[in-house]
């Protein structure tokens, strides 16, 4: 049985999560109930930093719920990026090494959890001031405007369990693209995905190791969810986020859990473009076809050696191969159970142009249908 095996299963048998969900769709159900319509941009002053000096760890808060989440700031400065040749498990798209300069960013401390997501996906957080009598903000207005996934066709964990801080998971990286629009809609806070340099500089913190706790891969447990100790009750699964011990920055389950999306397409000889001899600030893959992306981090499914710093995965067609939809979705992964992402907040926000030119926001795959929830 192959990795992508190992999780597949019926389509047709929802959970009682799920179910929870869809009363608070109905309106049976209120979630988060605490908060007032007011938008809730972050717990602190430190979300309003204009320079690295003044960056400090903040916890945003999601207006008209109770659900926030932890951002860590990170420094700027320059790292060699790949793997050395002799690297136990390296593969050949890990090299050459070559020097990178990053610019600083706050990174969410965990992985986006389903309780996060579904606000956006399942049209939570508009349903929840429609229930409540909230009128809505123009913070709100902007996050409704932004497109919304078509309706899962089955429960997108798997059986593995949404409520209590798990990561969401199966989403196609233009829908974690898109989630990260709205989350700069709701907020007013520019958010995106890493791209992969800026990954692997937080996932290392000034290691230069295999991974971020050493090379030993023995010290793996404390840190990470993988293959070997992922099992529940004899069946591999993911876990809830923050239950291992952080990086050196503070950042928990950057090796192991769930595989992270991040911003660039998958070449395999990608860092040959780069001298070794001079730092490149800002390398990117732009993407414009849907295959292959890259994922990084490794996880649940997969052993050790795929979650080192530098280890590289690309994305495939097999991810959405129980997809019954044709054309395939733009949204949903059924086969990719293992892959979610974390969110980055730039301290310098980037202008209309880069965003456009370096297709930070979501930008429909070529040859990929968007279909979209149209009734809210």
């Amino acid at each position: 049985m192959n990795l992508l095996d190992q999780r597949r299963g019926t389509l047709t048998t929802p959970l009682s999560s799920v179910r929870l969900r869809y009363a608070i769709l109905q309106g049976l159900i209120v979630l988060g109930t605490g908060c007032t319509a007011a938008a809730v941009l972050a717990a602190d002053e430190a979300s309003s930093a204009k320079s690295e000096k003044e960056m400090k760890p903040y916890t945003q808060k999601l207006a008209n719920s109770e659900i926030t989440f932890d951002m860590v700031p990170i420094p700027g400065g320059e790292f060699m990026m790949g793997s050395p040749a002799k690297e136990p498990g390296r593969n050949d798209d890990e090299g050459p090494q070559h020097k990178v300069k990053v610019e600083p960013f706050w990174m969410g401390k965990h992985e986006v959890t389903w309780e996060e997501f579904e606000l956006w996906s399942l049209l939570l957080d508009s349903k929840l001031r429609k229930f409540q009598s909230i009128t809505p903000t123009p913070l709100d207005k902007k996050a409704d405007a932004i497109t919304k996934p078509t309706p899962p066709y089955t429960d997108m964990s798997f059986g593995m369990g949404k409520d209590g801080g798990y990561p969401a998971i199966c989403m196609t990286q233009h829908a974690a693209k898109k989630y990260c629009e709205w989350l700069t809609a709701k907020t007013g806070i520019y958010h995106r995905l890493p791209t992969e340099a800026e990954w692997e500089y937080a996932c290392r913190a000034g290691t230069t190791t295999a991974f971020s706790f050493g090379d030993d891969p023995e010290k793996i447990d404390d840190y990470a969810w993988h293959s070997g100790n992922s099992p529940v009750e004899g069946t591999n699964k993911y876990h809830p986020v923050g239950k291992k011990k952080p990086n050196p920055w503070g950042l928990h389950d950057m090796h192991g859990n769930v595989a992270e999306w991040v911003q660039d397409k998958y070449e395999p000889d990608f860092y040959k473009k780069f001298p070794a001899d001079k730092a490149t600030t800002f390398p990117l893959c732009v993407a414009d076809e849907e295959y292959p992306r890259v994922a990084r981090g490794g996880s649940w499914m997969f052993p050790p050696v795929q979650a080192r710093s530098a280890a590289r995965l690309a994305s495939d067609p097999e991810w959405k191969e129980q997809d019954p939809q044709l054309p395939k979705s733009a949204w949903y992964m059924t086969d990719a159970q293992f892959v979610g992402f974390r969110v980055i907040r730039p301290l310098r926000t980037p202008t209309e142009d880069e965003r456009k030119n370096l297709r930070l926001d979501a930008v429909v795959p070529s040859g990929v249908k968007e279909r979209v929830t149209m009734d809210e």
